[in-house]
């Protein structure tokens, strides 16, 4: 339990710099991929509904004091979005490649909506169908392409601790 604590907390600081430094580098039509949100995902479809919200409130959390004016609407969005991914898992647990890519993009869609509900709609600003094209689609795109590959190593991590415990166990 410790150690698989000490991973997820390894994980989070490393995705949280690599989302703050290097793909700030890589950034495509001006968007970074949401790894945090990968992340929270991962972990939530992989260890279930407790887990994703409390790796989704700390992931939020980090972002909202890297870079927002409120500190904890990050950390909310990712906190349900974790709880949901892992409700969403108790129905559908499957291996497939295709789960990964449409929970990282329904997740990612919904961090968006939200975000654009509470910072720009509820300023009057209504011009969906522009942050639409030019900030969720590329958004959501660019998030999946990256995401897919840090869901599977967090999946090949996860299992090898499980593998690594049940050794342990026996002996």
């Amino acid at each position: 339990m410790i150690k698989k604590t000490l991973v997820s907390i390894v994980i989070i600081l490393i995705a949280f710099l690599l989302q703050t430094t290097v793909f700030h580098a890589f950034a495509l039509a001006n968007v970074v991929p949401n790894i945090l949100l990968v992340v929270t995902v991962s972990y939530g479809y992989i260890r279930g509904r407790t887990h994703g919200m409390w790796i989704g409130l700390v992931c939020g959390l980090m972002l909202d004091m890297m870079f927002e004016s409120v500190i904890g609407l990050c950390g909310f969005i990712l906190m349900t979005i974790g709880f949901f991914i892992g409700y969403i898992r108790k129905i559908f647990f499957t291996d497939g490649i295709w789960m990964p890519v449409v929970l990282i993009s329904v997740g990612d869609f919904a961090y968006c909506m939200y975000y654009y509900v509470t910072e720009f709609l509820l300023r009057g600003r209504l011009h969906f169908f522009f942050y639409f094209l030019h900030v969720m689609l590329p958004e959501i795109v660019y998030t999946v392409i990256v995401g897919t590959a840090i869901f599977y190593l967090i999946r090949i991590l996860e299992d090898f601790l499980t593998t690594t415990h049940r050794r342990e166990e026996e002996i």
